[in-house]
């Protein structure tokens, strides 16, 4: 009900105290921003005395531990707010105080006192063996991120690791606006009709995007030719970036960057991505001739006169093929997809496999950035409240439209022996409920909604000893795993019918509904695999050996010969428009490896029964209570009980593809 409402009562309390920001009491201004990073300031310094002047032991990774907190509490808070705030003295504040915590974090990073302090815990063999796995883990994290900027070494190398993160960081910022910068062409190049798909300003059509869906073959040939021309300077800028990173890695010791990044993860190397995705690759690929064969057909069906596919064809086609097969028309789904019975649907899920139940709570005023944001507190049958979720579910200006979690503040063991509850925030871009209906989602909402959820889940359940290593803050590889897990319970009838009713009549999603949307998924997903193998492969090759052989450009041609098979365009540079390079360099893979593992895990120990209780602990207890405070593969093979190889993660990877005869026989009756 609380999500199925419009929020009610804060306009008549004018002369009720304001709380801050999350209740934190500085943020109920902007200028509370200022006071708070002080107050960060002020204690990180007196940490770091306090942390030079003691012996190392236990207590050293405590107080690294407390400072990381102060800061982040601080930073993390800010990172959300100066993208989502909707007024703009909050953004900027916000923006100032990221800015002041991320040099005192590059300060204490280059800190070579603080850096000893741990460094001589660490290389006191006794001390080491008598430290718990998560305390010498996290210690092992914190000497990780000292030395990428290269306080082990020299004077002079520390000064150029240095500036090396800066230039790198400098690159990133200019490659990522350069990936969504417009191209634009004069008029009179491109055909008279296709004008109106685009923006027109004076003589010239400015193309944003690929328009991937559009059904004109001539619109997409021509915006992914446009949009994919070379742009001089954003190739430079790849160049540069690519070929710092790979500096600051073989400075900081590491063969390549790609090894350097790798640490810690559940790949561990980049021999082992390589081998994964050549494996998937080769298993994908009898498979994805099919799809594109299928999908030619269908071109040759609908433009007979020029049927030879190209790169800019999959996405369409295939949705073609999904509506003509299955009729999974959105407008059809939505009515049984009200956002207040998928939040039930959660909740009932929840409680069934965990023991937890999400209760709506009245945020106090100025507690919440936006009157439509929902607090919810996260409540265990026996321990009590676990923590708290902040529903940012709706559409407004100047909101990113990506779908994301962020942590707030991570969950610790304070001193006092409480625990510090973790509180996140799920932003979504849901329509608003009209004066006639609730909030309606698509299939494809909803089973975002899911995934949003699991990350949240991921917070709200770890317990680790440290903050460093809550929740999400895990390798890249696994981070994806309980979300995309939460994507296969979106997919199951027997999950799906306890909640999808019809907003109006209250009648439940027919089975044979649900069967079709899963099937249709499976339309021409193996091209769609294939497509990511092909792009986490080059990625690991730009990160790879350099000097790269040839240009970025080259490699392309040639990855996408070999790992995609449809024909490279020539003057066309895709890798310019590669966003993930920035945020996901070198680790692109994880995605496609995450997917591998929840797989198995929904398979061993979800599939039979999807609302098992002595599963869910199971799996809270192996997987989601460590965050990152223990080596990823250790967490799956608890899960599994079994160690995985590489063909296993290949296997359940392609045999999600396979089609469930069940559904068909089912449909036909």
């Amino acid at each position: 009900a609380a999500f199925n409402v419009k929020p009610q009562g804060r306009r008549l309390d004018l002369f009720g105290e304001r709380r801050g920001l999350f209740g934190v009491p500085e943020l109920s201004a902007p200028e509370g921003f200022r006071i708070a990073q002080e107050n960060a300031l002020r204690k990180a310094d007196l940490l770091v005395e306090r942390v030079c002047s003691m012996p190392p032991g236990p207590q050293t990774v405590l107080i690294f531990d407390e400072l990381s907190d102060s800061l982040c509490r601080v930073a993390d808070l800010a990172d959300f707010v100066k993208i989502a705030h909707p007024e703009r003295a909050f953004r900027e504040a916000a923006e100032e105080a990221c800015r002041s915590i991320g040099t005192m974090v590059e300060k204490l990073n280059t800190n070579v006192e603080l850096y000893q302090s741990l460094q001589k815990l660490l290389a006191d063999k006794n001390l080491v063996d008598s430290l718990d796995p998560e305390t010498r883990r996290v210690a092992e994290l914190f000497m990780f991120d000292f030395e990428i900027s290269g306080i082990h070494l020299d004077k002079e190398k520390r000064k150029r690791a240095v500036e090396l993160n800066v230039k790198i960081l400098d690159l990133s910022n200019t490659f990522l606006m350069g990936t969504n910068f417009p191209n634009k062409i004069e008029k009179h190049l491109l055909p008279e009709h296709i004008h109106r798909n685009f923006a027109v300003t004076g003589n010239h059509v400015i193309i944003d995007g690929l328009h991937a869906e559009a059904p004109d073959d001539l619109v997409r040939e021509a915006a992914y030719k446009i949009f994919l021309y070379p742009n001089a300077g954003q190739l430079k800028c790849l160049e540069e970036l690519l070929s710092n990173r790979d500096l600051l890695a073989k400075l900081v010791g590491y063969s390549t960057y790609s090894h350097r990044a790798l640490q810690g993860t559940i790949a561990k190397n980049p021999e082992t991505v390589m081998e994964f995705l050549e494996k998937l690759s080769d298993k994908l690929s009898e498979r994805t001739v099919k799809d594109f064969e299928m999908i030619r057909g269908m071109k040759m069906k609908l433009n007979p006169q020029n049927s030879e596919l190209m790169p800019w064809d999959p996405p369409y086609y295939s949705g073609v093929i999904r509506a003509e097969r299955y009729n999974i028309e959105p407008s059809l789904y939505c009515p049984f997809f009200s956002l207040g019975a998928c939040m039930e649907g959660l909740n009932i899920l929840f409680t069934k496999l965990l023991g937890i139940t999400l209760y709506a709570e009245q945020p106090a005023k100025g507690e919440v950035w936006c009157e439509d944001v929902r607090k919810l507190a996260v409540v265990h049958e026996s321990e009590g409240l676990l923590g708290y979720i902040y529903c940012d579910f709706f559409q407004r200006a100047d909101k990113p439209h990506q779908d994301c979690h962020f942590t707030i503040r991570g969950g610790r063991l304070k001193e006092d022996g409480n625990y510090q509850l973790p509180v996140v925030v799920l932003m979504l871009n849901l329509p608003h409920s009209s004066r006639n209906s609730p909030t309606l989602l698509t299939p494809g909402m909803m089973e975002n909604l899911f995934h949003e959820m699991g990350h949240a889940m991921h917070s709200m359940l770890g317990r680790t000893r440290y903050q460093h290593v809550t929740g999400t803050r895990c390798p890249t590889d696994f981070a994806e795993v309980p979300s995309i897990l939460m994507e296969y319970f979106a997919n199951d009838y027997r999950v799906v019918t306890q909640f999808a009713r019809h907003y109006q009549t209250g009648q439940s999603l027919p089975k044979n509904m649900v069967s079709r949307l899963c099937e249709s998924k499976k339309v021409c997903a193996a091209a769609d695999m294939q497509l990511q193998v092909f792009y986490a492969t080059l990625d690991q090759i730009y990160h790879g050996k350099h000097p790269l052989r040839t240009s970025t450009t080259d490699i392309l041609r040639e990855t996408q010969e070999k790992f995609y098979g449809l024909p490279y365009v020539p003057n066309t540079a895709w890798q310019l428009r590669f966003s993930h390079l920035v945020g996901y360099g070198a680790k692109y893979y994880s995605y496609l490896m995450s997917r591998a593992v929840a797989s198995m895990v929904w398979k061993e120990c979800f599939q039979q029964d999807p609302f098992n209780r002595a599963a869910g602990e199971r799996y809270r207890r192996e997987m989601l209570a460590h965050g990152g405070g223990k080596e990823p593969m250790l967490m799956v093979q608890g899960m599994l009980q079994k160690c995985p190889s590489i063909d296993d993660f290949v296997s359940a990877l392609v045999s999600d593809l396979d089609l469930d005869f069940e559904t068909f026989l089912m449909d036909s009756e």
